[in-house]
């Protein structure tokens, strides 16, 4: 019998750059946030988690990104589920990408989903209020325009779940993706701002391929525009069908 050219694996293997340094960031965070006293605990939140009333009125400006380095103390699966996925589905983004690109996607993501979570905050419904006063934690803002990115750049790979279940790329992540969204939930409770996570999305889709598309647009008509201009500085007529004095090239 031939052997086969099909192999499994647990995981993208070793580790990236900036995924392991991003891991070893959230971990250090978590496990320093466990050990401090509840008083300095309650003023490392205040200051560095994301609460829209914090950026809007006291110009908190940095809490929508460091709000990515804190998670529950009192939920291991928020923390857990968010660095599995990192290190699952961004290391092989970061070898397809280089650290660079990876590491500014990564905080476009969280940025992001920050942004969208203070401006829904800000929208005049009940629903909305306590999202612009509830803090908001966690790395799935980012972990959510992860999962997008890997499913867009390999929709087609096989992925067994449970060591058992075949799934597409697509279908797993958004698998995964509900078990992270469920974690947060029970994180900070606020379905709101995770909502407005997920919204972070059309930015990250944007950032992906809406930029790339409009500036080759934009250099499509500006090429043409060019050689319309060309043309009529040296009198250059496209040829055609018709008399040949009428050709000029």
């Amino acid at each position: 019998m031939p052997p086969s050219n099909m192999a499994s694996s647990f995981g993208p293997g070793p580790m990236t750059p900036a995924v392991r340094a991003l891991i070893i960031a959230n971990v250090a965070v978590y496990l320093a946030m466990l050990v401090t006293p509840a008083r300095i605990a309650a003023v490392i939140l205040d200051l560095f988690a994301l609460t829209p009333i914090d950026v809007v009125r006291n110009g908190r400006l940095w809490q929508v990104a460091t709000y990515l380095f804190l998670h529950s103390p009192t939920s291991i699966s928020h923390i857990l589920f968010n660095m599995l996925s990192l290190w699952m589905f961004g290391v092989e983004l970061e070898r397809r990408w280089g650290t660079t690109f990876f590491t500014k996607y990564y905080f476009v993501c969280g940025v992001g989903a920050g942004l969208c979570t203070v401006a829904v905050s800000l929208l005049p419904f009940e629903a909305t209020a306590l999202s612009f006063v509830v803090p908001t934690i966690g790395a799935s803002g980012a972990i959510y325009g992860l999962l997008m990115a890997w499913a867009l750049v390999f929709p087609n790979r096989r992925i067994l779940f449970m060591f058992i279940f075949p799934l597409s790329a697509r279908v797993f992540v958004l698998l995964i993706g509900a078990i992270a969204f469920v974690s947060a939930l029970q994180a900070s409770g606020s379905a709101v701002a995770n909502v407005a996570h997920l919204g972070g999305l059309v930015i990250v889709w944007l950032y992906l391929r809406g930029p790339k598309d409009l500036q080759l647009a934009w250099k499509y008509r500006l090429t043409r525009w060019r050689m319309d201009r060309m043309r009529r500085r040296f009198n250059v007529h496209q040829g055609g069908r018709g008399p040949w004095n009428d050709r000029i090239h």
